[in-house]
């Protein structure tokens, strides 16, 4: 039986003021895009060191920072974020908390987005515009 992505989350009872799940899961979440394979979490050093012991550290010489994997990849932490320059403190201090769960808010995944460019994240900020939210 598959697990669904935010219930994986939960399920590791976590401290929720220790991590924020940012990229496209704040917008999967409020249903502006389809959940992918996979949740983007970043962390703090409490919670780091608890998924460490779990999950597998891996370097991501691309993006220069070291993340835990869990779940076959379906679940991604990291302390900092590869791309952009983010406050992760700040990120998660001002998380809001949507089904038991906390999520970096719209506007800083805005940002993010607007940064990568990538094609999906353009088709992704085209989504946010259609929804109503101001890009």
């Amino acid at each position: 039986m598959d697990i669904p992505l935010f219930e994986q989350l939960r399920q590791l009872s976590l401290p929720l003021r220790g991590y924020a799940v940012f990229g496209s899961g704040p917008l999967a979440i409020r249903g502006i895009i389809p959940l992918t394979n996979d949740l983007d979490i970043i962390c703090r050093d409490e919670v780091w060191n608890l998924v460490s012991r779990i999950g597998k550290v891996e370097y991501l010489p691309e993006y220069g920072v070291n993340v835990v994997t869990m779940a076959n990849g379906a679940l991604t932490f990291g302390t900092k974020w590869g791309i952009g320059n983010f406050d992760i403190d700040e990120l998660i201090d001002t998380a809001e908390i949507i089904d038991a769960l906390p999520f970096v808010k719209i506007e800083h995944v805005i940002h993010y987005k607007k940064i990568r460019s990538s094609e999906k994240d353009l088709l992704h900020l085209d989504a946010l515009a259609t929804s109503g939210q101001p890009v």
